[in-house]
């Protein structure tokens, strides 16, 4: 039996995760935990627990280390707290797992992965090799990588990066974006029952919208925010907006505040939402005419859904783009023209860049393989 680990810090990774955690439940031969902590256990997050359990899974462990603010002081009182606590929860429970399962290039999740280090934790690391000019993500990212014996990528570019920075082509292995193999499974919600549940019609013409702060140029966020907010003023006027929230990186705050001020104002056509929960977030990707924002979802998962996704400003620069995203500067003039490009184009038919098909067996498969084989 191969006993795994799941670490999943965030409502993101947990949607990556959830075909692969399905996978799992069905084969004998594995047994797991999920490990939650970070946002999960964040009440300003929606406390996204909840989600984990709503989806059938147990939760075993969970370890909370995450303070209700998001400035340069509490991002980094945060991650040290959640190091300090996985320094106990490693000397605990060292001896029970063989594999432990890492993702993305998030603080807290970096956090708990270097505080394995010293412990001899196995850890699989995946979306090692991605590159993002506009965010600090990198130094989280490939901190992971070279903490990591195992590695599974989104893309082929991405495989090979990996295999230079740790500097062998052993164990890394390109399987795509796992919760793009899980879509033919996935229960879209009908319109009628999106509604009933959120209160948002679907047949009104609609945009998808999630903007996180930019994390190298954090005090510019001010700026961009106040551009992103004169944009939806223009475009409430045509458009129904649906607007998730930002996460819990620095300046996030920035622009809740915006979007608070924004619906306060006059909240019709408009909708925040701090959680939808991945099922309706993919019903609402599906029904609604475009995405907008920086978010890696849109670079990632949109074009599975034949949309375009308009990217704004730095965050995913440097990440490997399909052509249905259309890059744009945080200035209102430009962003307005790439919006109205991406609505004149209609339905995207290409294929999405980041599916592979198999992509779950083949994970399963390749850790099964290895450990049985004391390859790792």
């Amino acid at each position: 039996m191969v006993k795994i680990g799941v670490l999943t810090s965030s409502r993101a990774d947990f949607g990556v995760y959830l075909p692969l955690l399905k996978a799992f439940v069905k084969d004998s031969e594995i047994s797991f935990e999920i490990i939650a902590f970070g946002t999960h256990l964040s009440n300003l997050h929606g406390y996204t627990i909840n989600e984990i359990r709503e989806s059938g899974f147990i939760v075993k462990f969970e370890i909370s280390s995450m303070l209700a603010d998001d400035s340069e002081l509490a991002v980094s009182t945060s991650g040290a707290l959640t190091s300090l606590k996985f320094s106990d929860f490693w000397d605990k429970y060292k001896d029970e797992f063989d594999l432990v399962l890492c993702l993305g290039d998030r603080f807290e999740m970096f956090s708990a992965v270097i505080a394995g280090i010293p412990f001899g934790i196995k850890f699989a690391h995946f979306y090692g090799g991605d590159y993002s000019q506009g965010a600090i993500d990198n130094v989280y990212r490939n901190g992971m990588t070279h903490s990591s014996i195992l590695h599974f990528t989104s893309t082929t570019k991405c495989a090979n990066r990996v295999r230079a920075m740790i500097n062998s082509k052993e164990n890394v292995y390109d399987v795509g974006i796992l919760s793009l193999s899980g879509l033919n499974k996935v229960k879209f919600l009908s319109k009628n029952d999106f509604y009933t549940k959120w209160h948002i019609d679907l047949n009104i013409p609609t945009i998808l919208i999630t903007f996180h702060p930019e994390t190298i140029d954090s005090h510019s966020n001010e700026i961009y925010s106040q551009v992103v907010y004169d944009v939806l003023l223009e475009l409430k006027k045509t458009y129904q907006l649906v607007i998730t929230m930002p996460n819990a990186d620095t300046n996030g705050i920035t622009y809740r505040r915006k979007y608070e001020l924004f619906t306060k104002e006059d909240s019709k056509n408009v909708f925040l939402i701090e959680n939808f929960g991945i099922e309706s977030y993919m019903t609402c990707m599906k029904y609604s005419l475009l995405m907008i924002g920086n978010t890696s979802s849109g670079i990632t998962e949109s074009a599975s859904f034949n949309k375009y996704f308009v990217n704004v400003g730095k965050r995913q620069k440097g990440r490997e783009m399909g052509n249905n995203i259309i890059n744009s500067d945080f200035e209102k003039s430009m962003l307005i023209q790439s919006i109205n490009l991406a609505l004149s184009l209609g339905e995207f038919n290409e294929d999405n860049i980041y599916f592979k098909k198999d992509a779950i067996d083949g994970v399963l498969s390749t850790i099964k393989f290895l450990l049985e084989n004391k390859r790792i």
